[in-house]
């Protein structure tokens, strides 16, 4: 039986909802509304004007209606008079298409009915900036080697405790916290779940690290490389399919299975389903790396502290963190493709879609390559390279047509046009670079 959310807000002490929706450039959404308007908001949903938002709609269209998910429900931690809780977008009695949560119920869907469930976990890495956002917060954080530094971590500790406190009073699960690879950089982890819920739990989070971060006095960030030289943030996707239950791992190996995957673990459907995610790579890359700082991170120079951790080929790998994907142990893959700035509802859905596309068609997914790509890269041969910007991946992204009829064709259409309006804007942006290097010319 679904969740009574009045008689939610009458059990905790429940003064507020906030309804939110994330719209296709991953921008959170939302409307404050009373506990006593909740039952009429459960029912019909809260009110919204989607051109005001990222989503491909005219101030012509009728209003929008984001009904809340009773299931998804929050509690805020630092605010318990508050909750928050997802909604899926509605217009005119049909759900909105375009609208990221309902592509990702729709690929969910189409998955349990080939008798497939997915969990996923994501590694969520930001970055501690001042407010103004311009450099790191903390002066004393130079270490060339920064990555699980102590000391650091002692400076930060309020903030990262109170989040850590924070998932855990949530049931979450989170089990490991540690500085990053790069000065001023952050990673927390908590337990794998169903995709849904992941992507309910991934936007959350994000919201709950930014209040944190500015309660401190602070500047919380997940843009993928926002300070030259250092690692950026990725948001590395570990993937498992489940039978219809959801309690059998079918990515497990059967004993009789020679192939290259299963001696790392993964089955048949398993590879399969990494063949639809190195089969769609380069496309899949207008959806994971989705902004023009991303490929800032995915075809970066050598960090200041030696290596980038991102890729920029498409290869996989057993457990090897140079390659876009690795197999880290028996029944799962991980996904190091995608960045901070990615939508948490979007990387779901499109993981399936690649997957699906895959275990469809069984898809091979290649030669394991098992070198030092940032070493030995050079040396392999046939492996195409991820998109050097975001203008390609767009391009990437429309010729894959069956990508986009995976994620549907309203969305893609959508997500495609603004996206590209984005670009354009981009290219209309003069920067210092350009003066600093034409101006004598």
């Amino acid at each position: 039986m679904a969740t009574d959310l009045a008689k939610f807000a009458e059990d905790n002490g429940i003064k507020y909802f906030m309804i939110s929706f994330t719209d296709l450039f991953g921008g959170q959404r939302a409307k404050l509304v009373p506990a006593r308007a909740i039952a009429d908001m459960q029912e019909d949903g809260a009110g919204f004007a989607g051109f005001a938002t990222w989503l491909d709609l005219t101030p012509a269209h009728p209003d929008m209606l984001a009904v809340p998910d009773p299931e998804a429900v929050i509690i805020l931690p630092w605010n318990k008079e508050i909750a928050w809780v997802p909604g899926n977008c509605v217009m005119e009695g049909e759900d909105v298409e375009q609208a990221p949560r309902n592509v990702l119920r729709q690929l969910i869907a189409e998955a349990a009915a080939e008798g497939m469930h997915v969990k996923t976990g994501i590694e969520a890495e930001f970055f501690l900036l001042t407010p103004a956002g311009d450099q790191i917060s903390d002066e004393f954080d130079t270490a060339a080697k920064p990555c699980y530094d102590q000391q650091a971590f002692m400076r930060r500790l309020d903030v990262i405790r109170e989040i850590s406190d924070y998932m855990l009073e949530l049931g979450w699960g989170a089990y490991q916290n540690d500085h990053e690879d790069a000065n001023g950089q952050w990673e927390m982890n908590w337990d794998f779940d169903d995709a849904l819920k992941t992507a309910d739990k991934h936007s959350f989070f994000k919201f709950m690290t930014k209040c944190v971060a500015e309660k401190h006095g602070y500047r919380a960030t997940f843009m993928p490389k926002p300070i030259e030289g250092l690692t950026g943030n990725g948001c590395h996707a570990h993937i498992s399919v489940w039978d219809a239950a959801g309690k059998t791992n079918v990515f497990a190996a059967e004993p009789n299975d020679s192939s290259q995957t299963a001696e790392l673990g993964l089955s048949d459907k398993g590879r399969h389903f990494l063949g639809g995610i190195m089969k769609h790579a380069s496309a899949l890359a207008a959806i994971t790396n989705p902004t023009v700082n991303s490929y800032k991170r995915i075809n970066a120079p050598r960090t200041t502290s030696g290596a980038t951790w991102a890729p920029n080929t498409v290869t996989w790998t057993g457990n090897n963190r140079t390659h876009m994907v690795r197999v880290p142990g028996p029944g799962r893959f991980e996904l190091r493709l995608p960045d901070g700035a990615v939508n948490p509802y979007l990387l779901q859905a499109v993981i399936i879609a690649a997957g699906l596309s895959g275990v469809r068609s069984q898809a091979d997914p290649g030669k394991r390559h098992d070198i030092d790509m940032y070493a030995d890269g050079h040396k392999v041969r046939g492996a195409p390279k991820l998109p050097l910007n975001m203008l390609d991946a767009l391009r990437e992204y429309d010729k894959d047509k069956g990508l986009k009829a995976a994620m549907g064709e309203e969305f893609s259409a959508a997500y495609l046009k603004m996206k590209m309006q984005e670009w354009n804007d981009f290219c209309g942006h003069f920067s210092d670079w350009e003066k600093a290097n034409t101006l004598d010319i």
